[in-house]
């Protein structure tokens, strides 16, 4: 039995927001890593620590996100203060 266009728009439709679900799961992945790579490193070199905690105090604006970020940034600022 032959699809009716809107079927197939439907479809098309269904498949493009699965895709986009995909690259969305694949780029939160990719920022996962990258976090957990960085954030280790700064926790070892107080110059990375140091660039680490300054730029997260200036980009994570959102409250919510500062009270996530408290213990983490007391940590690097600990390290940076080895320097």
């Amino acid at each position: 039995m032959a699809r009716t266009i809107d079927q197939q728009i439907a479809e098309a439709q269904a498949r493009l927001a699965r895709l986009k679900t995909r690259a969305k799961a694949g780029e939160t992945r990719r920022k996962i890593i990258v976090g957990a790579i960085v954030t280790t490193e700064a926790l070892k070199d107080p110059k990375i620590a140091r660039w680490m905690a300054a730029t997260l105090r200036k980009n994570a604006t959102r409250e919510v996100d500062q009270k996530e970020l408290t213990g983490l940034l007391a940590d690097l600022d600990a390290k940076a203060d080895e320097a």
